[in-house]
């Protein structure tokens, strides 16, 4: 997993690039980052599936801002970004979300 950031230069926006890489099998299907800045919309931001089986989508995001987010693999699995700048507690129970500081 990880997060690039670049920052354009007016500096009122960044853009994100999240990466996952490929799953040990091989397996997934569809993944998406789905998050605050899409109103945790679980089609709305798919990632694109590279060579080699790693996901990878640019997001532009205001600056100034802290995003949660996390991703959905195949419509059922949820998970978290080692390389976020922090987690924080999710509404659901046992549950954390990824932080981007931006």
């Amino acid at each position: 997993m990880s997060i690039q950031k670049d920052y354009l230069t007016d500096k009122k926006i960044c853009r994100v690039k999240f990466s996952l890489p490929p799953d040990p099998d091989n397996t997934s299907k569809k993944v998406c980052v789905v998050g605050d800045f899409n109103n945790w919309d679980q089609k709305q931001t798919p990632m694109i599936k590279r060579k080699g089986g790693s996901y990878s989508v640019i997001v532009e995001l205001k600056t100034e801002n802290e995003y949660q987010f996390r991703y959905l693999i195949d419509e059922t699995q949820w998970e978290n970004d080692s390389d976020a700048d922090k987690e924080v507690p999710s509404p659901f129970q046992d549950a954390w979300n990824s932080v981007i500081v931006i």
